[in-house]
């Protein structure tokens, strides 16, 4: 986690600007703490939320790109012990063909689904420009709801971060759960 220090003295060093990268790296926390340090020094809110709302943009491309080109790059062994296989890359396709942008959404704003479905969106093949619509739907209140947190909770920033990381490890460890039982319970029936 960056504390506020560091980012106080990076941001006062380098400019708003340099939020961006270190938004790719850690949306969350970077968004919470600039909106905690502009608002205590009169920073622009505005400002920091344009930006942050790109480097999240910009990091979500950058996994959409790795799925796009992931699957083609695993060892053949890789692939089948994850069972990438035709048939499953062609019902993603169909998937994010139908549903892309609710799965987008969702997986955005659940967070700790995120990084799978940016990674499935982009080895779906999804359109770029749906892609980065959907994804800036999710961003734009997303990263609102943190600068929020940021203005009213700046103060408690390590509780903040592990409420953050406590609530994202519940909803992964719930879509999991949901996962398995979607995943064996057919098997299971059709046997």
């Amino acid at each position: 986690m960056f504390d506020p220090a560091t980012l106080q003295d990076l941001v006062q060093s380098y400019g708003l600007w340099l939020l961006v990268p270190l938004s790719i790296l850690e949306g969350p926390i970077v968004t919470v703490l600039a909106a905690w340090f502009a608002h205590a020094n009169g920073g622009s809110l505005t400002l920091v939320y344009t930006i942050c709302v790109i480097g999240d943009l910009a990091g979500d491309t950058l996994i959409y790109g790795l799925g796009r080109g992931g699957p083609g790059m695993l060892p053949d062994r890789w692939q089948r012990l994850l069972r990438i296989d035709v048939a499953r890359r062609d019902r993603l396709t169909d998937h994010f063909a139908v549903k892309g942008g609710r799965t987008l959404l969702i997986g955005k704003l659940t967070h700790s689904a995120g990084f799978a479905v940016l990674l499935a969106a982009g080895a779906a093949r999804m359109p770029l420009g749906k892609f980065w619509l959907y994804n800036l739907l999710g961003s734009l209140p997303k990263t609102l709801c943190f600068v929020l947190v940021g203005v009213l909770l700046g103060n408690a920033l390590p509780q903040v971060d592990r409420y953050i990381a406590h609530g994202s490890l519940i909803l992964l460890g719930l879509m999991a759960l949901a996962a398995l039982v979607w995943w064996c319970l057919p098997r299971r029936c059709s046997s």
